[in-house]
């Protein structure tokens, strides 16, 4: 099985999960009614705060506030967050996101994105929309967790709870990351189930094999001290949800007791592989059919004074590493007032005139 550098996530054929009509003008007409239908959108977007739904077989189910966090990657999910501008206005704002899990079904993903949609017409079209896939989220989705916790399982399979004491001889081991979400935020403590085997354990990185009654935390050479601490506060909340009944051990990979580490789940390091040359390089293209063709062209310069409201606007920022904040490694598509176009890629942030985020607008110039 390929390690964590190696894992690429599940292809989706549109035609094959129940979306195949998306955007044509008689599925639009259902798709504005049938949102004003669905129970979960009761309450979706009617004040500040976040909402989390998952998909249990085509139906959208409210996800219990005590697992905000958790997401399991046999699953599905869809999230809200709702939001001010400005505090001395009632206008809302709204970041609506679907979350993909690298093992989560054809018709589980399918229904996350045709009811992302519904939920967008429900709330007028406002939202920026965000397509989400597993170990490849935006920094804006990773901001809304303090504490987020990617675990095998899902609702096909039933899930189990983090701190919940398995038997003795079960193995769980975790991933164990900080991540700085915002430039002066404090670090966000990420964890991510990863297989019992050599391949998961990469040099840089800090992990946590969980054996019910023992748990260890495991820190290689090259791991920093932010981390190491994030991984400490990781154990000790299983201590303290377990109610003490474990022991706990930390190694250091070159320290007294590594070995054991290792001959217990048979792991050996293997080296990260070299990041890819970053560019900087931000592309704008327009596509119109002001001349009756259709037309997709690039724009230079890439600019907030080149966009048109009878025009559609990609904006490809997927390579700029300088600027991650613009959408986490994606594209971002502008719609004007005029089109009626919706926008699906394999990983997008899609907005309405008017909407734009303000990473968006950063990059624009604005």
């Amino acid at each position: 099985m390929n390690g964590p550098y190696l894992t690429r996530p599940t292809q989706y054929n549109i035609e094959d999960s129940n979306i195949a009509l998306l955007g044509s003008d008689l599925e639009k007409q259902v798709r504005e009614h049938a949102g004003d239908k669905e129970p979960a959108w009761d309450i979706a977007g009617t004040q500040p705060g976040l909402q989390i739904w998952r998909i249990e077989r085509f139906t959208v189910k409210e996800w219990p506030k005590s697992h905000y966090g958790n997401f399991y990657d046999g699953d599905s999910y869809i999230v809200s967050h709702t939001y001010k501008k400005d505090q001395d206005s009632e206008e809302l704002f709204y970041d609506l996101h679907f979350w993909l899990g690298s093992e989560t079904s054809q018709d589980e993903a399918g229904t996350a994105a045709y009811k992302t949609v519904e939920l967008d017409d429900h709330l007028g079209g406002k939202p920026v929309q965000y397509r989400e896939i597993q170990d490849y989220e935006s920094p804006r989705f990773l901001s809304y967790f303090p504490r987020f916790f990617c675990l095998h399982g899902g609702v096909a399979s039933g899930f189990h709870h983090v701190s919940a004491p398995p038997p003795d001889a079960t193995r769980r081991l975790y991933r164990v990351s900080a991540v700085q979400v915002h430039e002066h935020a404090a670090p966000h403590l990420q964890v991510r189930e990863v297989p019992v085997e050599g391949a998961s354990v990469v040099q840089g990185g800090v992990y946590v094999l969980d054996m019910g009654r023992r748990v260890w935390q495991f820190n290689t050479q090259e791991s920093t001290g932010k981390v190491r601490f994030k991984a400490a506060e990781f154990v000790q909340s299983l201590v303290d949800e377990r109610e003490g009944q474990c022991e706990t051990t930390v190694y250091d990979e070159h320290g007294q007791g590594a070995g054991a580490f290792l001959s217990e789940v048979g792991i050996h390091l293997v080296s990260a592989p070299a990041e890819s040359p970053s560019t900087s390089e931000t592309a704008l293209f327009r596509l119109s059919d002001a001349s009756g063709d259709v037309v997709f062209e690039r724009v230079e310069p890439p600019a907030l004074s080149t966009l048109s409201s009878d025009d559609a606007f990609v904006l490809d920022a997927s390579a700029d590493r300088a600027s991650p904040a613009v959408t986490g490694s994606g594209i971002c598509i502008s719609i004007g007032g005029g089109e009626g176009r919706a926008a699906y890629a394999t990983h997008i942030v899609k907005m309405q005139e008017g909407q734009e985020t303000d990473a968006f607008l950063a990059a624009m110039g604005a």
